[in-house]
């Protein structure tokens, strides 16, 4: 059975997950894998990543629900992307698998750190609100969707994150989509990898049902909080993106040298 502190943890754990999706977009699936290793200390690395990917794909949908209806969501872009992203992270829950739990542990924290310097290091660029892929922009943009999404959907398969974080700036990298066109349209991506991720752990018997269940229940009470606290804080979304920033590199230390 489970004991009452991993219950609590695992609803814990998916309240905070849910609160970082509202407050920063698909960032707080990379805060699941550490979150289920040492709070909800679950069994082995790869049960973590089974389980995370499947929460972190509920997560997302609960929150694409909303922006969908807030219209901030590029249909065909996401698709292209989620597309390439699904060939890539199917071959990547492959390699993942394949991988030591510890070395993969030690590789993931070496990508928070990456990740999080990445995010402290962006610099402004010209946003292109109304760029849509149709017949006349394909021949400039798939060129530039197809392998962005091909190689994050590597590494959100590989480490079992949705890859959110990885995802958002890809799609601005490649599009000019402002930065709130870009988190709702990274959720349909999330989702997608989350789901192929997840879909080859399960089958491997990797992924532990209950703590899904518990994750997600507490996702859900911490999005709405997270997306309230993300508007009340629009103004200061700068300080809010280089705190999390912060924590990721904090964290993935931590995930580094606890594994190594």
């Amino acid at each position: 059975g489970m004991t009452l502190a991993t219950l609590a943890a695992a609803l814990l754990s998916g309240g905070l997950i849910g609160l970082i999706l509202g407050l920063v977009g698909g960032g707080g699936s990379i805060l699941a894998l550490p979150l289920l290793v040492y709070g909800v200390q679950i069994g082995s690395t790869h049960a973590a990543i089974g389980t995370a990917a499947v929460a972190v794909a509920a997560n997302a949908l609960v929150g694409l629900a909303g922006h969908a209806r807030a219209g901030t969501v590029k249909w065909p872009c996401a698709g292209v992307f989620a597309l390439a992203g699904i060939a890539g992270a199917a071959l990547g829950a492959e390699a993942g698998k394949a991988v030591d739990g510890t070395r993969l542990l030690t590789l993931f924290g070496l990508l928070m750190i990456a990740v999080g310097l990445a995010m402290l290091l962006k610099r402004g660029r010209t946003e292109r609100p109304d760029v849509r892929l149709s017949a006349e922009t394909a021949r400039h943009l798939l060129p530039r969707l197809v392998p962005a999404g091909f190689g994050v959907g590597l590494a959100a398969g590989f480490f079992g994150i949705g890859g959110g974080f990885l995802i958002v700036p890809a799609l601005i990298a490649a599009t000019g989509m402002p930065a709130r066109h870009a988190i709702g349209t990274s959720l349909v991506v999330v989702a997608a990898l989350g789901l192929t991720t997840a879909a080859s752990y399960a089958f491997s018997g990797y992924v532990d049902w209950t703590l899904v269940a518990l994750l997600t229940l507490g996702g859900i009470a911490g999005a709405a909080p997270g997306i309230l606290l993300g508007r009340r804080l629009a103004a200061r979304k700068g300080l809010l993106e280089r705190l999390f920033a912060g924590i990721v590199i904090l964290v993935g230390i931590y995930v580094a040298l606890r594994a190594f």
